[in-house]
């Protein structure tokens, strides 16, 4: 029960993070809204299964522990952008496998993936990885620029969106035009 809870938990509040930390910058939410993230990507580390899952959340654990214990309430705009980078070191990281983090999920429908398949999962890795690098330059350079209310729009809607599209474009393209 605990491990439906925390994810729903940590995905509502990763999803409305930009946001609260925008508006709640000026009301004291430094603290609490670090320790509870902290919290909740600890129990999702315990809760994983591979020890890649394991490291990255970890890793965004110890992100918000040293924000808490350095009192770097600034460093809170960096959460997105440290996520980006992550996911690129994820899904970058399968291209250097036997397979992609994608042809793993494509594996999960189509079992015997021909070539042309295991090739076009590749590709879409690849898009994947540079949306990531564009996400986390994007999000760092309205993090450093100071411009903090577009900072929370792009984090906190735009960047949603632009990954809604992505992720509808391929799934359109590879109906429509791959059939697969």
């Amino acid at each position: 029960m605990l491990k439906p809870i925390g994810q729903i938990l940590l995905v509502l509040l990763s999803l409305s993070y930009p946001l609260l930390w925008y508006y709640g910058r000026e009301q004291g939410i430094f603290f609490w809204l670090a320790a509870a993230m902290c919290g909740l990507w600890l129990i999702r580390a315990a809760l994983q299964k591979t020890r890649a899952q394991k490291t990255v959340s970890l890793l965004l654990a110890a992100f918000f522990a040293a924000v808490i214990l350095l009192r770097q309430p600034d460093s809170m705009y960096w959460y997105p952008v440290a996520v980006s980078l992550l996911m690129l070191a994820v899904f970058g990281a399968s291209l250097f496998a036997e397979q992609t983090l994608i042809e793993r999920l494509a594996r999960l429908q189509h079992p015997d993936l021909p070539p042309e398949g295991v090739r076009y999962t590749r590709l879409v890795t690849r898009i994947w990885c540079g949306f990531f690098i564009f996400n986390a330059a994007a999000a760092a350079l309205l993090a450093w620029s100071g411009k903090h209310e577009w900072w929370a729009i792009y984090t906190g809607i735009v960047s949603y969106i632009l990954m809604g599209v992505l992720f509808a474009g391929e799934w359109v393209y590879r109906k429509a035009v791959l059939k697969i």
